[in-house]
């Protein structure tokens, strides 16, 4: 194996170790049983309005029948609404409602201080640092 080989498995290594780590912690503190994927939702409906359950499969690399069943949970728990769009019966369209919007409040209030430890324990520099590297990685792989 190659020095860049071993420099890239490392890195990838180090990254889902991170993400697994990162997704137990969040877990651990977000309210009412949500899960990442519900607050990630949720989170993007809040900034982004009105979207079809294919749009937002397609934006987190997920499949149709995956966002069909976080949907559905999350509108049992009457955080989003489902509706069809008036211009193409086929289609449905998601919009956050205010218990949505109460529920993303609440999970961004409990995700803070996490966020906040790991600002102050790594410091901006090195986050601002990392950014662009993670960012070109994310691109790449989306390509």
């Amino acid at each position: 194996m190659s020095d860049a080989s071993a420099l890239a498995i490392s890195l990838f290594s180090e990254i889902l170790t991170a993400d697994q780590l990162l997704r137990a912690r969040l877990t651990k503190v977000l309210p009412n049983k949500m899960e990442i994927s519900h607050f990630s939702v949720l989170n993007q409906l809040a900034r982004g309005g009105e979207r079809t359950p294919a749009q937002l499969a397609k934006s987190f690399h997920v499949t149709r029948g995956a966002m069909t069943n976080t949907l559905s949970k999350l509108e049992i728990a009457g955080y989003v609404h489902i509706r069809p769009d008036w211009d193409d019966a086929r289609r449905k369209l998601v919009s956050i409602s205010n218990a949505g919007k109460a529920a993303r409040e609440a999970a961004l209030a409990a995700i803070s201080p996490v966020i906040e430890e790991m600002l102050v324990e790594l410091g901006e520099d090195k986050l601002r640092a990392a950014l662009p590297v993670l960012r070109e990685l994310r691109e790449r792989l989306d390509e």
